[in-house]
């Protein structure tokens, strides 16, 4: 099968290759998917999983790539929930290889059903940003009708879904961003929007729930903003400034099969719509992870045409 690989950890983006790689086996409680269309995290290739094995042992050639959408071809044993021929969309391990390519191995737990009428290409850039989201707000911020959360980045791949769950969660919503994100963030629900190079961060006043993507001094200032007994969260970096009277943490995604059907529902019934940028064929996955080539919306390799 085609694969896209890196192999030495200090060629950046300029180690990334298509190339044959011999099918993957499928390990108890396994599905192989055909990929039909997947997503990447631009800086994974400095993520220690991307080089290790869950033992710590070094592991390569290494395939990129954790999002996945495609066809189940084949069952490991004690594999159950899935069958060959099904639809599914997910997580690959993030110390395995991943989904930039034509198959992938997944553990079966970490996939969900996808229903029929939502595109392979859509359902690729949801598994991290629609499960960051919704673990973010949901189940470690405990956001609640009637509050009012500031999301950083809100025009990201993680930040625009966070609007809508947080919109629909009947939450007030605060959003930043660059001056040039501010009619995509209005578009996604926000009722006001802070450019972080022309505003004040502070003139937000003070919020139930600060949901940041950012890091940085960004991360540190937001921490005065959360009043008594509200929540810190980010997926950049463990916070070293915590609210005075609240709660910080740091958090990485985890798989969860009920949470994924429940956005590939609301995926079907239009409530929730990712913002899929460029869609590219697998051979020009490798140059999709340059800089220079950032596009707005999240960047999806179709693997399977049509």
């Amino acid at each position: 099968m085609r694969a896209v690989i890196v192999r030495d950890p200090d060629a950046g983006v300029g180690g990334l290759s298509l190339t044959d790689m011999p099918y993957p086996h499928a390990a108890e409680n396994d599905v192989i998917v055909q990929v039909h269309a997947a997503g990447f995290t631009p800086g994974e290739l400095d993520w220690p999983a991307t080089w290790t094995d869950r033992a710590g042992r070094e592991r390569t050639p290494s395939v990129p790539g954790h999002e996945v959408s495609g066809v189940v071809t084949k069952l490991g044993y004690g594999t159950t929930g899935l069958t060959v021929g099904q639809r599914v969309f997910g997580l690959t391990d993030w110390a395995r290889n991943g989904s930039l390519a034509e198959y992938v191995a997944v553990e079966a737990r970490n996939l969900a059903p996808l229903p029929v009428d939502v595109d392979h290409t859509v359902a690729a850039a949801l598994p991290i940003s629609g499960l960051t989201s919704w673990q973010g707000l949901f189940d470690h911020a405990r956001l609640l009708t009637g509050q009012t959360v500031l999301i950083h980045g809100v025009a990201g791949g993680v930040g625009s879904i966070a609007v809508q769950l947080a919109r629909e969660a009947g939450a007030r919503v605060i959003g930043t961003g660059r001056a040039a994100d501010r009619s995509t963030a209005l578009g996604l629900g926000v009722n006001v929007f802070l450019d972080l190079q022309a505003d004040h961060l502070e003139d937000v006043g003070e919020v139930d729930v600060v949901f940041d993507v950012i890091g940085g001094e960004i991360l540190d200032r937001s921490a005065a903003l959360v009043r008594p007994g509200g929540t810190l969260v980010t997926i950049a970096a463990p916070p070293t400034v915590r609210p005075k009277d609240g709660r910080a943490l740091f958090f990485v995604v985890e798989p969860d099969r009920a949470q994924l059907t429940d956005l590939a529902q609301r995926l079907r019934d239009g409530r929730l719509k990712p913002v899929v940028g460029a869609v590219r064929p697998l051979s020009e996955a490798p140059s999709a992870f340059a800089p220079d080539r950032r596009t707005p919306g999240k960047t999806i390799i179709r693997v399977v045409e049509g």
